[in-house]
């Protein structure tokens, strides 16, 4: 039945359990910007996403991107392949180390970096004598990238891969974790993700010394002295104890929240398939998307904004 109550972009949904690991927080007293529910959740993640990967709760997804580009050497001058199409905060951080972001278009079967193009763009720069210091691929809408094709021409010119798995949560490839593929990966718990902590992000990394030197540099690098000492620049970049709270409770939901999501897809598609010229993003094989958001394309720009203005009427 359709209503005129306006349905908002990914809603956030919280439930009882957040609220008695915020409570304990409170109770403890905790409420300082580390705690046992960072701990707890980090390990949540960390369980969840298997591969032996480590986790570091952070307090933004961009705050991760950036962190993880720092870690990879990204520096002033650098060039960074980065996807075209995806939210803006997959290339800011690149601008934030001073380096530049090179962008690359996208294919048609997961709407994410083209592995053809990526090469192409590689070739380019190396030529230019530019060779890339990373590459900032994304999972975008949580439809998991052509992992083998882009991970194997990394490879093949021996360039990081930062994985921006912000909106992939619960997605997989091959029937493995989105987020534990790159060399760096990064999650977001943004108030519109799939499951939240109000703000907040997380770096995933397979060397632990790597998710201690992440630790080391969210919390200001202060370096081991009785005294304020700091050898490096750092960041105030950790999740707090109190958001982790609400973290913990999420990630105790989050695969009826990847069901759900998946029903609303089936749902939109069943209903609006009689509907000619619309056409949605399915999910090629080994794909597996938490289909965090569902997409439709249209047969042009005018017939989209014919759409939205139409129902922007029946609010």
């Amino acid at each position: 039945m359709i209503t005129t109550t306006k349905i908002w972009l990914s809603s956030p949904h919280i439930g009882a359990n957040e609220q008695l690991y915020v409570k304990e927080a409170f109770d403890s007293n905790w409420v300082a910007p580390l705690g046992p529910n960072v701990t707890q959740f980090e390990v949540a993640l960390e369980d969840y996403l298997k591969n032996d990967v480590f986790v570091a709760a952070l307090s933004s997804g961009t705050g991760a991107i950036h962190l993880g580009l720092d870690l990879l050497g990204v520096s002033n001058g650098d060039e960074v392949l980065c996807q075209s199409f995806t939210f803006s905060a997959s290339a800011n951080p690149i601008i934030y180390l001073g380096a530049s972001p090179v962008f690359v278009d996208s294919e048609a079967d997961t709407w994410n970096m083209s592995p053809e193009l990526l090469e192409k763009a590689i070739l380019n720069r190396i030529a230019m004598g530019k060779k890339p210091k990373a590459i900032v691929a994304v999972h975008l809408y949580g439809m998991p990238y052509k992992v083998d094709e882009i991970h194997a021409i990394a490879q093949k010119y021996q360039i990081p891969v930062l994985e921006d798995s912000a909106e992939a949560l619960g997605s997989t490839y091959k029937g493995i974790k989105c987020g534990t593929f790159g060399d760096i990966a990064i999650l977001s718990f943004n108030g519109n993700k799939i499951i939240t902590t109000s703000g907040g992000g997380a770096l995933v990394t397979k060397d632990k010394s790597v998710k201690e030197k992440a630790i080391f540099l969210s919390t200001q690098a202060r370096d081991k002295a009785p005294h304020y000492e700091h050898s490096h620049v750092g960041y105030n970049y950790r999740m707090s104890n109190v958001l982790a709270g609400i973290g913990r409770g999420q990630m105790e939901v989050l695969e009826d929240r990847v069901k759900a999501r998946r029903s609303n897809y089936e749902f939109y598609k069943r209903e609006l398939n009689r509907n000619k010229g619309l056409s949605f993003l399915e999910e090629p094989d080994s794909h597996m998307t938490n289909r965090w958001l569902t997409c439709i394309l249209t047969p042009s720009y005018e017939v989209r904004e014919k759409i939205r203005l139409a129902l922007k009427r029946k609010i």
